[in-house]
């Protein structure tokens, strides 16, 4: 795993050890970087939240595009560790915060994200669980965008979003929703 694009281009990423965090594939980001991009332009100066963060892989992507700043949260020690370290790595941990519980709880936001990934466990329903999670605490800044990856075989409902794109990518569906300004 690597970083794709920007400041830290082909820089390896730590992954947790285990089972318990399954990184975004380089092929997903790689599209899901792609779909954000063609919609928003540059990533310079956005806040952006990576719920079910993993490795952090997609806001240390999103920082290494220029992103202000990134948030990470994840229930898990080994996953909060393994971001600890990529962050150090790369020099990025001014530019980020991380915390622990759970992504489909969250506590009100001290500022809006303008980008919101969640990559959540494969399950049933799992996508719908996070789209009403960032809704019910306005996590999502008016004008922003929430990228949600899940089983290619599940789909998302939008909420309160707009859908603006739903693709697949290997046994990944990218579901790409927005909130009106």
């Amino acid at each position: 795993m690597r970083v794709i694009a920007g400041q830290h281009r082909g820089r390896p990423l730590v992954a947790p050890a285990g089972l318990a965090t399954r990184p975004t594939a380089d092929r997903a980001r790689e599209t899901l970087f792609s779909m954000l991009t063609s919609r928003i332009g540059a990533f310079g100066e956005l806040h952006v939240a990576d719920l079910f963060a993993g490795s952090g892989a997609l806001g240390i992507e999103a920082l290494s595009r220029g992103a202000a700043h990134a948030h990470f949260v994840d229930q898990d020690v080994a996953a909060r560790r393994a971001i600890e370290t990529n962050l150090d790595t790369l020099q990025l941990a001014d530019r980020a915060s991380i915390a622990g519980g759970s992504a489909l709880a969250l506590p009100p936001p001290t500022r809006p994200y303008d980008v919101i990934f969640a990559d959540p466990p494969y399950a049933p329903g799992s996508g719908d669980a996070v789209v009403d999670a960032v809704a019910k605490a306005n996590w999502l800044a008016p004008g922003g965008w929430m990228a949600i990856e899940t089983d290619a075989k599940e789909s998302v409902a939008p909420g309160p979003f707009a859908l603006a794109k739903d693709r697949k990518v290997g046994r990944a569906r990218l579901t790409l929703l927005f909130l009106a300004p």
